[in-house]
């Protein structure tokens, strides 16, 4: 209104136009000198206008997945002393919100029923109390151009740190067994570090009392898979019940991927597209994205708490 007064008043004048539209000349008058004085303005208004950048920067920064209480959260991380409620009317102002998970899912694991398998040593109880002592692994697929592209996790319960994954174009044993070698390495270079030497990157033990639970998928259960546990020095826990609430954990972290990535960026063309935005979804994930399992702080920080809390004068972890 101010700005069709503003063109107008010239043939009208100020009073007559207020006298018809719903606004008071002074204030009118107020808005005017607001306008050449901005100190005149509430100081909420000029808050606001800080606030809304900020939170802007961190929807932003953050793969524009967050929603209220993640952007809320992240700003209090950065010292900013502000309302969740005032986080939520500025993000509804800007036309800000976070990404929603759906429920759609293909069956990428084939179950032999006939097989014996490993006991089911997690009973859906999904907690821990310190990292290696339970992963999950699953795997999900990807719809691409060139058809499906399969990826395989395997995730700490403790922290919910993704340690190792995946792409490949096939479900054959060697996709999640990767996935396992990128996990057992990650670990082993971890503990030749903070142990103050190289070890010359053990393919051995080091992984004693770990618990590897999954599904009941054939490559969970193969040979290889299962003696490279073995070797490890950890035991194999398989779903008993056969839905995906057998592994409901692994399970949340594919949703979060298949949301905050492949609904949002795709459509996807080729495996090399989808491994590079996985890498760095990632990297994403474990260093920066909070999580509320953690804290709200991000899995690779919660794991150093961890480790200074029990060590305080060692080395992070």
């Amino acid at each position: 209104m101010v700005r069709f007064i503003d063109t107008h008043r010239g043939a009208y004048g100020v009073e007559p136009i207020c006298a018809v539209l719903p606004i008071a000349p002074s204030r009118y008058y107020e808005a005017k000198a607001r306008e050449r004085t901005p100190e005149r303005r509430p100081v909420r208004t000029r808050r606001d206008e800080v606030l809304a950048v900020q939170v802007q920067r961190v929807w932003r920064e953050h793969r524009t997945v967050y929603g209220v209480r993640k952007v809320w959260k992240q700003l209090g991380r950065e010292g900013y002393a502000v309302a969740r409620c005032t986080v939520a009317r500025l993000m509804r102002r800007l036309g800000l919100a976070g990404v929603v998970r759906g429920r759609c899912f293909k069956v990428t694991t084939t179950p032999d029923l006939a097989a014996a398998r490993p006991p089911d040593l997690v009973s859906r109880q999904f907690t821990a109390d310190r990292p290696n002592q339970l992963w999950v692994a699953d795997l999900t697929y990807v719809a691409t151009w060139r058809g499906f592209v399969y990826v395989a996790f395997v995730i700490d319960v403790f922290s919910r740190r993704i340690l190792g994954w995946r792409c490949a174009d096939h479900l054959r044993t060697d996709l999640a067994l990767d996935a396992l070698e990128m996990a057992i390495w990650t670990r082993q270079r971890e503990q030749d570090r903070d142990q103050g030497g190289d070890q010359g990157g053990d393919q051995g033990g080091g992984l004693a009392g770990l618990v590897h639970h999954s599904d009941r998928g054939v490559q969970y259960l193969s040979i290889r898979y299962t003696q490279r546990l073995a070797d490890a020095g950890a035991v194999t826990s398989v779903g008993s019940r056969g839905d995906s609430y057998d592994n409901a954990l692994a399970e949340t972290t594919i949703g979060l991927f298949k949301t905050e990535v492949i609904a949002r960026r795709g459509p996807w063309r080729t495996l090399t597209q989808v491994e590079a935005a996985l890498a760095e979804w990632v990297d994403w994930y474990n260093h920066r994205r909070l999580h509320e399992a953690c804290g709200d702080i991000p899995p690779v920080e919660y794991e150093q708490h961890h480790h200074q809390r029990r060590d305080p004068e060692g080395p992070a972890a």
